[in-house]
């Protein structure tokens, strides 16, 4: 009687599992303007720990190859103590 009753309630839980998850789960929409997703006209914003190269920022270990063909990595500057250490090191081939 009692594997009866048990066997029952798992049927009724499985049953009513996806209405339930159903109303816990609702569907929201958001209007963005796409004005938030461009920046055409702007500048990015000034990044905390970056390197900076042709107006863009990189995280450290970037590479990039710059005039001449010369490699920059992005890397920490150990003789610096400030908010942001980083800074570009010639990368020798």
């Amino acid at each position: 009687m009692r594997l009866k009753s048990l066997l029952a309630a798992a049927v009724l839980l499985m049953i009513s599992l996806p209405g339930m998850a159903q109303r816990l789960d609702p569907q929201v929409d958001i209007s963005v303007p796409p004005e938030v997703f461009s920046t055409q006209g702007q500048r990015a914003a000034p990044c905390s720990q970056c390197c900076i190269y042709q107006d863009q920022n990189y995280s450290e270990g970037a590479v990039v190859k710059a005039e001449g063909g010369v490699l920059l990595q992005c890397q920490r500057d150990e003789k610096t103590l400030s908010t942001n250490p980083l800074v570009w090191h010639r990368v020798r081939p």
